[in-house]
């Protein structure tokens, strides 16, 4: 009987809130016959709201910084007696940052001594390559486990905050030494080009994210007297929540009735706030604070619009959920989201930043229940065929296979 590919998939935080995707695409390998291991660098956070599932998956997931010091020694004893060069090596390559600047001496030895705890780890079970999310700081501790030896690892690069800090965040080096690079949408996958030579193009590969269309089914329509936005988000400058606001005092000077609810917390949560109480909108707008899935879920069911005025993003999740909900979306014009909405089509487009412009394509979909059904049909639609996450995620199956066969 033929073994299942063993991979393990490597996450600063997991299982996240603002990151149950990552949950889900790995329930989604599991159950295509992968076996996943999960490990994350620090402990799970607000695992009092999620969803008894999360719950289970963050108690079986391996902890790095909550292993204890006699451990940690043994695991790097272990990994220097088996590879006594391999661990010079990974040294080097870890004290090198911190000499030509992009890292601190501290962070430098800390990246260290967490690749020695994985490596014993991933030895117990098997595990030989290893596929990390984001591109931030843990995939330079995959980085340092492949120059030990044995191991290969391989990223999701999702953007765009890393496209900005390219040289601080170590982001070519990174990429150059990936089994391959999975880019969620063709916009992360230009800016892994702008910084790669073009012979090693091939290793980027298009996987978009997405949702279970039958888990996130059509809700009944709203019956709602005053029309509700919903927007779904952590609370902080990228997701542009304050623009939303603003855009929320129009309509109200307008006298379009509306409520809004914002689900998520965040550093911006009390400006946010505060503007709410100054512009007199209290009566309008409902924060929830951070929200498990199930939670989530019902808060969808009551919105007539989703809205989401983002500066910087990748592509949106809850933009997906909604939109499989047939919730009609309205974003804005940056990096892949119009890869996912279509102007006029599939949801509305706001130039990111410009209140007046939110303001209008809101106004549009509060007065015409016609296109609110238009568009949440037509986003489910796009949703079920270039969304879906069972299909998208067999070309990961594809992907990790081959590099944990080569491996």
């Amino acid at each position: 009987m033929k073994q299942p590919t063993t991979v393990a998939y490597l996450c600063s935080e997991y299982p996240a809130v603002s990151h149950t995707f990552i949950y889900r695409e790995i329930e989604s390998l599991r159950r295509a016959g992968m076996k996943i291991h999960t490990a994350t660098i620090r402990k799970t956070s607000n695992l009092e709201v999620m969803t008894p599932e999360e719950q289970e998956e963050a108690a079986r997931t391996f902890t790095v910084l909550s292993q204890p010091l006699m451990g940690a020694f043994r695991a790097h004893a272990g990994t220097l007696a088996r590879n006594p060069g391999g661990y010079i090596r990974m040294a080097a390559k870890a004290l090198k940052p911190a000499f030509s600047g992009p890292c601190s001496p501290v962070k430098a030895a800390a990246y260290f001594v967490e690749a020695g705890i994985l490596l014993g780890w991933l030895r117990e079970r098997g595990v030989t390559h290893v596929h990390e999310h984001f591109a931030n700081p843990t995939a330079f501790v995959a980085l340092l486990m492949k120059t030990y030896g044995g191991i290969t690892y391989s990223i999701s690069v999702h953007g765009p905050d890393i496209f900005y800090e390219v040289d601080s965040a170590m982001l070519e080096e990174k990429v150059l030494h990936a089994s391959f690079v999975r880019c969620i949408s063709h916009y992360s996958r230009s800016q892994i080009m702008r910084i790669t030579p073009a012979e090693m193009w091939h290793k980027h590969h298009i996987v978009r994210c997405g949702v279970d269309p039958e888990r996130w089914t059509p809700r009944p329509e709203p019956d709602n007297e005053i029309p509700h936005l919903l927007c779904v988000g952590r609370l902080v400058p990228a997701k542009g929540q304050h623009t939303l606001l603003e855009a929320c005092t129009i309509l109200e000077k307008e006298n379009i009735p509306f409520r809004l609810t914002m689900v998520g917390d965040g550093p911006d949560r009390k400006s946010l706030e505060k503007f709410s109480r100054q512009h007199g909108l209290e009566k309008n707008i409902t924060f929830t604070g951070a929200l498990g899935q199930d939670q989530v879920r019902e808060h969808y069911a009551e919105a007539d619009i989703f809205v989401l005025a983002s500066f910087a993003e990748g592509v949106p999740v809850v933009l997906m959920e909604a939109m499989a909900r047939e919730i009609p979306v309205i974003s804005t014009r940056i990096t892949g989201i119009p890869e996912l909405i279509e102007h006029e089509r599939n949801g509305l487009l706001a130039t990111p930043g410009d209140t007046a412009d939110l303001a209008r394509q809101i106004r549009i979909l509060i007065e015409s229940p016609e296109r609110r059904k238009s568009f949440g049909a037509a986003g489910r639609k796009t949703v079920r065929e270039r969304y879906n996450q069972h299909l998208n995620n067999s070309k990961m199956v594809d992907l990790l296979t081959q590099a944990a066969t080569r491996s």
